[in-house]
């Protein structure tokens, strides 16, 4: 295919139509403007409406006409200014509109385009409806990258008619911090699956021996790691989604709705018995058989990364990379500063080779935990997003499910929910407290230095400047964890390179 070359589509019916405006709220962003072109009858309003109404989720959302307005404006997930410019005496008016404000903030959904040519964007998408016999052809024409997300969900509704969901509803359920977006599934019976769409991603630069971040930190480049986590938690009596349909050259995947519901309580405090059941899931993770090789395919066996001492290391230097430099407002950190830091971790990540080691599920905290009041004892927490999963100290995922890097936990409940998970583990026996106590001194203070470089890097890097309010509870996480003796080296260090501990 040609990517350069503009994208066609049959719409045999209105129900065609109505379904690619609901697949392109799935691909626009904002700084798009979409600019719909064709003559009375074609479409444009119907595709328009249904746009509009799968970007607010509501099919009963009002759509007026903007024809005598000019704009209509919709506070949605992302705003939409839905202009119609048929009526518009001249291109020079769309200022007056307000139409460059729209278009920095949200989406334009422009009719009638023709109206004001030279004045709109010229990186616009251009979609052109024509009639075609008993139907409607599509015709998109613009830059690559946006005719590349338009592929893309065009893909995903493809695989989705493979799979017997073609004509199912499709909405925008939630994007993270990585390169994932996932949608809502809903059949025409009501039943809701969830469509996990990660699409393979060329290679970044290197950061260490030639090889880039993700390889470095072992991070999941495709699907096959998640799925060979979810079958052998599901295996082991835990809670993950069973796996219904998968492309993995594409990076779609369709997967059981474990639910709604979360760990949090509707002010997004944390719900002690939700915590308490989740940490029993860690404890019988942690008893139960440890295996290194997990079968996918015939062809494919996944074998599950060593959080080793490289990855574990590189991930403190984000402290160093990002949010020292930020503190100090600009500049770089000296190499003799990185140099005494390595050493430290050097001989921290020492400490942690007698201490246990299983399977860590590498982001155990709200995000991840869903609560199914229906279900009984470990079924009553459902895990998602493990693809990252590696073999490590136990320690890792407790201290990141007691010290949950979205939720402020409480210190009476951080200590009553680890006298929980040491009382599971002792009374299974052969258990080694005071080793672990100190394995997780050691990775809580290495998650929450990774941490308060990822928050920096997301605002500076990759312009997602919200999860910047996590960073008071990062520092806090990590301000308790140097208390143990053992990160006594640490804590100078940090005391030395002034680390604002109760920043707000």
């Amino acid at each position: 295919m040609n990517d350069n070359a503009p994208l066609q589509l049959d719409l045999s019916s209105e129900a065609d139509t109505i379904r690619l405006g609901e697949d392109l709220a799935l691909a626009l962003k904002t700084g798009d403007c979409l600019a719909l072109s064709g003559d009375l009858g074609a479409g444009k309003s119907t595709l328009a409406r249904a746009f509009l109404r799968a970007m607010a989720d509501d099919d009963d959302l009002e759509v007026p006409s903007p024809t005598f307005t000019l704009v209509q404006a919709y506070d949605l997930r992302i705003p939409v200014a839905h202009f119609d410019l048929y009526r518009l005496a001249d291109g020079s008016e769309l200022d007056e509109l307000g139409f460059d404000e729209a278009l920095n903030d949200g989406i334009c959904l422009v009719e009638w385009p023709e109206m004001a040519d030279a004045q709109l964007p010229g990186d616009r998408i251009r979609l052109t409806l024509v009639h075609d016999g008993d139907g409607r052809r599509a015709e998109f024409n613009g830059p690559k990258a946006a005719l590349d997300r338009i592929r893309r969900v065009l893909a995903i509704r493809a695989f989705l008619q493979t799979h017997g969901h073609g004509d199912a509803r499709r909405r925008f359920l939630t994007g993270d911090a990585s390169l994932r977006a996932y949608e809502t599934i809903t059949g025409s019976d009501g039943k809701i699956t969830i469509l996990m769409d990660w699409p393979l991603r060329p290679e970044g630069p290197p950061v260490l021996d030639g090889k880039p971040y993700p390889k470095v930190a072992h991070l999941a480049e495709d699907a096959y790691p998640f799925v060979a986590i979810a079958e052998h938690l599901q295996r082991m009596g835990l809670a993950a989604p069973h796996i219904l349909a998968v492309d993995y050259a594409a990076g779609i995947l369709l997967i059981e709705h474990l639910g709604f519901d979360g760990v949090l309580d509707e002010d997004g405090q944390p719900i002690r018995e939700r915590y308490r059941e989740s940490i029993a899931c860690l404890a019988h993770l942690h008893q139960s058989p440890l295996l290194r090789e997990l079968p996918v395919t015939r062809e494919h066996t996944h074998l599950v990364p060593e959080f080793d001492p490289v990855a574990m290391k590189i991930e403190t230097r984000l402290i160093l990379d990002w949010y020292l430099p930020w503190q100090r407002g600009g500049g770089t950190v000296g190499e003799a500063e990185r140099q005494s830091y390595g050493a430290i971790w050097d001989g921290l990540i020492e400490k942690l080779g007698a201490c246990e080691h299983h399977l860590l599920l590498r982001d155990m905290h709200s995000p991840n935990l869903i609560w199914r009041a229906e279900q009984s004892g470990l079924q009553r927490v459902g895990l998602i997003d493990f693809q990252d999963a590696m073999i490590g100290p136990t320690a890792y995922d407790v201290a990141s499910l007691v010290q949950d890097a979205r939720v402020t936990i409480p210190p009476a409940l951080g200590e009553d929910l680890l006298q929980h998970y040491l009382a599971l583990r002792h009374h299974h026996g052969n258990f080694d407290e005071a080793g672990f106590r100190q394995a997780f001194a050691i990775m809580a203070a290495q998650r929450n230095c990774k941490l308060a470089g990822l928050w920096v890097r997301l605002k500076d890097r990759d312009g997602k400047p919200g999860y910047m309010k996590h960073m008071p509870r990062t520092l806090a996480y990590l301000a308790s964890a140097l208390q143990h003796p053992v990160l006594a080296p640490l804590r100078d260090w940090m005391a030395e390179a002034g680390i604002e501990f109760r920043q707000s």
